[in-house]
């Protein structure tokens, strides 16, 4: 509330004045019926379970719902650490069943490609089997473990930390050691005399890095035993491992040579060894022989580190559902089920999955992706096939969907749903939508349509 009066937000009240609350949904005029439960017509011969009218500034807006069988279907989950758990292409399994594999790691997270048609179904049935009950406890925010052929075990729970051979992970690393350098070079100018970020990808020295060059850092005759990059940034100083920075490391000092007194290098020089989540740091001086030798950490440094650990944001695991909407199911929406992919194409129709948000890829089909965390909890089912069932919600006005040839004789109002349900007399559950999701019909509205549509 301060924060909406601060902003000039719009408040709305909780009931009217002089009313009693008696613990029910308050403000329920922005209605959405979602097809968490709302059954399906497949092989859709006949009209979705529900065709929804209800107007909207004016606006008289349709939305078909229903649940989609999806075989063509899987998870990328986003685990964000910087250890190694896995090479790429490595296969996951669940169960001891083979259900993604390991893809292209992204800046501070692993990614998995997990599910799909062919571990569903062109396997054996107990791939298929361990395929679908992995993806349905991952769509519907349970933990599940994975091995990962020569690599780690992990934990994966959208929404939450993920552990990795038993040790959960805390923080997402800020950067790589390059980046690291420059951010924080000015935090480190006279209080250390080399600053060395360890990491798998690129380890950054600060008294070469363009970042120190700027600062006027002097050189400190240091040898990084790794594949030199540009300066101040080096490759290959270690495989990756589940050490400093995501490399083998356990003792910082290993990647280092000898130091070379002609470009800088003396006695009583300092130097900090920092890993790029903050974790594991060190501090070292140089004695007579100019060898490093461990002293204790300097308080005048402990900042430093800190600002290193404040700006890494919490490890978490993020779980995107990912299907292809392109089927038979669009025949319960029309009878002429292309003209469905292209208004979801040129952006007259708003797709959602249980009220949520989805991305939609561009090209051919209805490829669409969605953040578990903002679909309702226990959203997702399965079939026998094995397929998981996912709830599906076109919205759009209804003039385009009659125009596209939907089941106008099918249409019913947000009342009369509420007052007599579906021919599968499916319990009805009335609750608020996850903090965040926009409403539907108005983002429809809102959104401007492309690819030439009118």
């Amino acid at each position: 509330l301060d924060h909406a009066a601060e902003t000039g937000g719009a408040v709305v009240p909780f009931v009217a004045e002089g009313e009693e609350w008696g613990g029910e949904l308050v403000n329920t005029g922005r209605r959405f019926v979602t097809a968490i439960g709302a059954g399906t017509t497949y092989p859709d011969y006949k009209p979705a379970p529900f065709i929804v009218s209800q107007e909207v500034e004016g606006v008289d807006l349709v939305t078909v719902v229903t649940e989609g069988i999806f075989s063509y279907c899987g998870v990328k989950v986003k685990i964000d650490t910087d250890r190694h758990i896995g090479d790429e292409t490595a296969t996951v399994r669940s169960e001891g069943e083979a259900i993604g594999h390991v893809t292209t790691g992204e800046y501070g997270s692993q990614m998995l490609s997990l599910g799909g048609v062919h571990h569903l179904t062109g396997g054996s049935k107990a791939e298929g089997r361990a395929t679908c009950d992995a993806l349905l406890n991952l769509c519907n925010r349970k933990p599940v473990e994975l091995t990962i052929d020569g690599g780690a075990t992990v934990i994966v729970e959208a929404g939450k930390a993920p552990v990795i051979d038993g040790k959960i992970e805390h923080r997402m690393r800020v950067g790589c050691g390059s980046a690291t350098i420059g951010m924080f070079a000015t935090q480190w100018r006279g209080l250390v005399d080399e600053v060395v970020v360890v990491d798998d990808h690129i380890t950054g020295v600060v008294s070469e890095h363009q970042a120190g060059k700027v600062l006027g850092w002097e050189d400190t005759g240091i040898k990084i035993i790794g594949r030199r990059s540009t300066p101040g940034r080096y490759f290959k100083v270690s495989e990756p491992g589940l050490g400093w920075g995501g490399t083998t490391i356990s003792d910082p000092l290993s990647i280092l040579g000898d130091w070379n007194a002609k470009k800088g290098a003396r006695p009583g020089l300092s130097l900090l060894m920092v890993s790029t989540t903050g974790e594991q740091f060190a501090y070292y001086e140089l004695d007579d022989q100019l060898k490093p030798v461990e002293k204790p950490f300097p308080e005048r440094l402990q900042k430093s580190v800190g600002l290193i650990e404040d700006n890494c944001e919490p490890a978490l695991c993020t779980v995107l559902f990912i299907g292809g909407a392109g089927g038979s199911l669009r025949a319960g929406v029309t009878e002429n089920p292309v003209n469905l992919t292209r208004s979801v194409q040129g952006l007259k129709t708003y797709v959602t999955v249980g009220g949520a948000p989805v991305y939609v890829w561009p090209g051919g089909g209805i490829t669409l992706m969605v953040d578990v965390t903002r679909v309702p909890e226990g959203a997702f089912g399965y079939v026998p096939t094995p397929a998981l069932v996912a709830p599906i919600e076109f919205t759009m006005r209804r003039d385009d969907y009659v125009r596209l040839g939907g089941y106008e004789d099918e249409i019913r109002s947000v009342e009369d749903i509420l007052a007599k349900g579906g021919e599968y007399l499916n319990p009805r559950s009335n609750a608020g939508a996850p903090a965040g999701n926009p409403w539907p019909p108005l983002a429809q509205l809102r959104r401007i349509p492309a690819n030439g549509a009118d």
